[in-house]
């Protein structure tokens, strides 16, 4: 392994533990809204949430799947445990983008963030980060074509979707 793959993997770990960390991490903050009380003290939670989301987090996303996609391209991983990896990142980017949303509407005057809605994307985060973990550190033998054979057959991408589209063949 040369430099600068061995570069690019310790900033793609660290971006990757910088934003799982950060995504757990996130709830916590949210929950922190119902006893912010006063106008200024949530106004306070509000601008140091958007700081670590804008500044720490995304930041830290947008490293780790570069860093990452770069790896594929030196490392020429194309296996079928990766494309499952690549599912749960992206599993990952939309908690990341739904987080980002609910933080413009989050510190409305009567929006509340519930204790249930804490423990599933708490929860949910951990399972997908911890999945991404085990995938990665197990290089699972995963054999698509067996458990789904007539997803990679040929022409059925078009079969799939002529009928969806409208269009002859």
């Amino acid at each position: 392994m040369d430099a600068l793959t061995t570069l690019l993997k310790f900033v793609h770990i660290a971006g990757i533990a910088v934003w799982a960390a950060g995504l757990v991490c996130l709830p916590f903050l949210f929950a922190q809204r119902k006893d912010a009380g006063r106008p200024d003290a949530v106004h306070r939670l509000h601008a140091m949430v958007r700081f670590f989301y804008v500044v720490i987090l995304s930041p830290a996303a947008f490293i780790a799947v570069g860093s990452g996609t770069a790896l594929v391209f030196l490392r020429s991983t194309f296996e079928p445990w990766f494309a499952l990896k690549l599912a749960l990142v992206g599993l990952m980017v939309i908690i990341h983008l739904l987080s980002g949303l609910l933080i413009l509407k989050l510190f409305d005057e009567k929006t509340k963030y519930s204790r249930l809605r804490y423990v599933v994307v708490t929860g949910g985060t951990l399972i997908v980060v911890s999945a991404i973990l085990t995938i990665v550190s197990g290089k699972p033998d995963i054999d698509f074509e067996s458990m789904v054979p007539d997803w990679v057959a040929p022409g059925k991408l078009s079969e799939l979707v002529m009928p969806v589209l409208g269009w002859a063949q």
